[in-house]
Order: C-alpha cells, then structure tokens, then sequence
C-alpha cells in the first residue's frame, strides 16, 4: 500500500522568527519519497511557510484519511495563545497576540491523527519554543496522541537577534538522502548524534514514543474497521465506555474519550446522523461539567458534530440535529467566523424542503 508524507515547515515572517523552519524543506523534498515515507510508493505533499491554519488542517485532515502509512515531517515553533495557554505551531502571519487566530493548534494535529490504524503513524518533529513556551512544556509534555509514533526535539529559545536551524531535521534529512532508511528509532538517534556534534542540542528535550504496543484496544479497533467490521468494532468501544463510565462517572475523561472514538466509528461506517449527535451528546456532557466553551475538547466536539451535520441527507434528521447544533453554537462559535450564521442559513433553507 502507498504511503503518503506530509512536509510542514513553518516560522513567522520577521522579528518573531527563531528559526528558519523552511531551510530544511530542500534537502527533505531531494529524498525519494518512497525513502521518505518507507514504502515501495508514496505520494509526498509540501507545505513551506503556511499563511492559514485552516489551509493546513485541510490537508492534514486528507493525509489523515489516507489508508496506508503516514510520515509527518514538521520543522517550525511552537507559541502558546494568551487566553488559553495551549501550543500552537506558530505560521507566517504569527506574533505573539494572534497566536490564536494566525498558528496550528497543536492538538488539531492530535485530534486529526487521533483514529488512525496502529503503527500506522510516524510523527518527526524539530521544534523551536519562544521562553514562555519553554518553561510551560518544562513542566507539561507535548500531547501528539497516544496512537502515533513520535520522535524529535523541542530546543529551547535561540540567542538574542539569532534565528536558529532545525539541525535534528537537517540531520534527518542528511541520513534519508543515502537513499537507505533505518528504523526511525535508530533515524532519531543518529538524527541526535548529528545535531550533537555540530554543536545543537544542549538543552532539548528529546521526543521519544515510539507508539501502542499490541493488544492495545485501539489497535484492535483500527483492526476491525479496516476490515469493514464496523458493528464490531464499536461494540467493542461501547464496553469499553461502559466500563469507564461505570469506573469512573458518565462524564469522565476516560468516559468520554470512549464515546469520541464511537463517534469517529459511526464517520467511519458512513452513519452521520449518529456521528453528528453522538459529538453533540460529547459536547453537552462537557459543558455540563463545567468545562470552558473554548477548550479544545469542546472546540472539537462541536466542530466535528458541525462536520458530519453537513454530510446528513435526510431534511428531517438534518433539521433534527440542526437546532440542536445551532444552539450549541451560539455557546461554541469555534474558531471558523461565521459557523453559527452557516447553520442558520442552512437550517432556513431546510425548512423550505419540509
């Protein structure tokens, strides 16, 4: 099966930049791209100084949804946004008070990747943090999903007027340009080894996961709906949010994260009624508890439920969950402007086909 490559290098334009992310991009796109991914085959999509977030999740989300293996490239900064304080891979149009609006949220990296098979997912990372960056992921580790592979560094602020280079990402391309692709937990560490001796690499912190191991319940349901067993795969999410709701209460992070993996099942078997209102269900329950209507967790909820809404045939159903969603979004606008006026207009028009 082909694999696909995803190359993202990404650094603001001017006096916010620490490191020329995009230096590394032509040494990279010199690697074959079955080296680069490998496989026998592999389609490779580049993406050098991004201006939009929603241009990069566009195709993120399409390397995502790609059946065989995935091998993410990204070299870039991480900023925090001054509201919530979450990471967020810094882009073109970036400074420090548009964080939120101008870079990546990095857990849509997370959330994109969140269903793909086991060991399907390969996640090379060289990143720079500006200070206030660095002491938050001093003392909080960088969530890139508990289901993908991912080695890397994260290195702390270069000096002063010093625009620093992804050395561990130039190591790695330097390596894969022999034409030969090691395992990538030998790639990381001569990867390291490189970055080491031409002076980087002090004070990183080094990115080492190498992915679930076998049984894990995950893996087993990738399993499953790859082989269109779509019935039994969410039966077996099912007990699974059953026992964490029982351990731990309904509205629990382990609960939930359970029905969330159903509501991906149900996008999966091609049910988007029942995707669309199982993600609503997941966004009530969290805002129930008490959690911010812009907390990621909720974000995505809500954004997702937006999603398959838009993928339901049925007036009757779509007008159903429609309200429901635009009531929702009245309380979660998302970070997409105009996406509550998006619902209204179509639910106006649904409404003429009752």
């Amino acid at each position: 099966m082909p694999g696909t490559v995803l190359l993202l290098a990404a650094s603001p334009v001017g006096r916010g930049c620490l490191v020329d992310a995009a230096s590394v991009l032509p040494v990279l796109a010199a690697v074959p791209p079955a080296v680069l991914s490998g496989t026998d085959t592999a389609n490779v999509v580049e993406l050098a100084d991004p201006l939009e977030p929603q241009a990069v999740l566009t195709r993120l989300r399409a390397a995502a949804a790609a059946p065989g293996p995935l091998t993410v490239y990204v070299a870039g900064q991480l900023q925090l946004d001054r509201r919530q304080r979450l990471p967020h891979l810094a882009l073109a149009r970036t400074t420090p008070s548009t964080v939120r609006y101008t870079a990546l949220p990095w857990h849509w990296i997370r959330e994109e990747l969140r269903l793909r098979p086991s060991g399907a997912t390969t996640l090379l990372l060289d990143l720079h943090a500006d200070q206030e960056t660095w002491q938050w992921l001093r003392t909080r580790p960088l969530d890139s999903g508990r289901n993908n592979a991912v080695y890397g560094r994260i290195a702390p602020p270069p000096a002063r007027r010093t625009v620093a280079v992804p050395a561990y990402m130039r190591g790695v391309a330097t390596i894969l340009r022999s034409g030969h692709r090691p395992p990538p937990d030998e790639l990381h560490q001569q990867a390291l080894a490189r970055a080491a001796a031409d002076g980087a690499g002090g004070q990183d912190l080094v990115l080492t996961a190498p992915g679930p191991v076998a049984g894990d319940p995950h893996a087993v349901i990738a399993a499953a709906v790859r082989s269109g067993r779509h019935g039994d795969a969410d039966a077996l999410a099912a007990r699974h949010e059953r026992a964490a709701a029982h351990a731990h209460g309904p509205a629990s992070e382990d609960a939930l994260h359970w029905t969330e993996v159903r509501a991906d099942l149900a996008m999966f078997a091609g049910d988007p009624v029942r995707s669309c209102r199982t993600w609503l269900t997941v966004a009530e329950a969290r805002l129930g508890a008490g959690q911010d209507p812009q907390a990621p967790a909720v974000e995505a909820a809500v954004d997702r439920a937006h999603h398959q809404w838009g993928r339901i045939g049925d007036a009757g159903r779509a007008r159903e969950l429609g309200a429901a969603l635009a009531a929702l979004r009245g309380r979660v606008p998302g970070r997409r402007e105009g996406a509550l006026d998006h619902v209204q207009r179509e639910l106006s028009r649904l409404q003429t086909q009752a």
